[in-house]
């Protein structure tokens, strides 16, 4: 993959968490979302700030809270087993927000 950035809410719908980009996109607007990198945390409620491999997100799907540490950057919206490797889970989430 040529890009090494990609917008939240793309990542969010490419890895399957959310059937509709625009169901991610109402959920970072509505519930935000956490992005850790470098040590440094930052919530954020904008569905076009971008995210990158090894970030660590925090945010509300449909499935409940997700704490996940982003491995690779989807190029499509392929399979559930295809888009699982993108990502891991990483302990509990922090539902605060």
């Amino acid at each position: 993959m040529t890009e090494d950035r990609l917008r939240l809410d793309v990542f969010l719908w490419r890895a399957r968490f959310f059937k509709a980009r625009t169901s991610a996109t109402e959920a970072i607007e509505h519930s935000g979302a956490r992005i850790e990198r470098d040590g440094l945390v930052r919530r954020t409620d904008k569905p076009a700030t971008p995210v990158e491999p090894g970030d660590l997100l925090s945010f509300k799907a449909p499935a409940g809270p997700k704490l996940v540490r982003i491995l690779a950057l989807p190029e499509r919206r392929g399979p559930p087993v295809e888009a699982a490797l993108c990502y891991e889970a990483v302990g509990e989430p922090d539902v605060k927000q």
